[in-house]
């Protein structure tokens, strides 16, 4: 559990209705119906417009991860790709198909398949980062969802102000209504900014990150279970799976 991302949420949140409040301005004037769908159920709609329908699903998927992101021990990797490599060294390579069961991973589940059923490394290696690629793109595309929802809100913010001063223009007869209804209008562009800078574009560089340290991991398993494959000195295959941790 990443405890760092609530809490940055939960100043991100302090720091918008605490700053409304100390300029005097008050949390209610943050509220605006009429902001929040123009804001959001636009570019709500615009995404829907850019997304194919299982990359929208799949960024939906992932959002956890951001609080929550998947396990990449590379160490625990590392160690269990020289118990296996020792165990074939020693007794074969069919040795290793009870750890085929019991493993959780898939990818990793997939490949050590493979060299249980005698795939040579070079087809080893080059089905493996076939689908270490595709992975990538497909998680990669998930993760540009929010960075785009980032590029889109400001811009509907500004969109949502502009409304609400048209708005503002048709009651110039009426004074009183006009400090009102300008606060009003500039809340569209407080959604927007905020919801871009505060939580989507973060969300998308916080979800890349965990893309990249996935993909890692991967290429480290690609590397041993190539290593086991070939035959290669346990030492050697740690010492070049190392290279990978720095």
């Amino acid at each position: 559990m990443d405890k760092i991302t609530p809490i940055g949420l939960l100043l991100a949140a302090v720091a918008v209705v605490g700053g409304s409040i100390l300029k005097g301005a008050g949390a209610g004037a943050l509220l605006s119906g009429a902001a929040f769908m123009i804001v959001f159920v636009g570019a709500f709609a615009a995404i829907c417009i850019h997304t194919p329908p299982a990359t929208l699903k799949h960024a939906g998927g992932i959002l956890k991860w951001i609080f929550k992101p998947p396990a990449t021990s590379a160490e625990a990797l590392i160690a269990e790709l020289v118990e296996w490599s020792n165990l074939a060294r020693k007794q074969g390579l069919l040795a290793l198909e009870p750890a085929v069961e019991t493993q959780s991973d898939a990818f990793v589940q997939k490949g050590l398949q493979l060299l249980v059923d005698g795939s040579e490394p070079d087809v080893l290696r080059s089905t493996l980062e076939v689908e270490i690629d595709a992975r990538e793109h497909a998680d990669t595309a998930a993760a540009k969802v929010y960075e785009s929802a980032g590029i889109y809100l400001p811009t509907m913010g500004i969109l949502g102000a502009v409304m609400g001063l048209m708005a503002v223009m048709q009651n110039l007869a009426d004074p009183s209504k006009l400090g009102a209804g300008i606060a009003a209008a500039f809340v569209a562009t407080i959604y927007g900014i905020g919801a871009a800078n505060l939580f989507f574009l973060p969300a998308a560089a916080k979800l890349k990150s965990v893309i990249a340290d996935r993909t890692r991991l991967r290429e480290i398993a690609v590397e041993g279970l190539v290593g086991i494959a070939r035959g290669d000195n346990p030492r050697n295959i740690e010492a070049r799976l190392r290279g990978f941790t720095h």
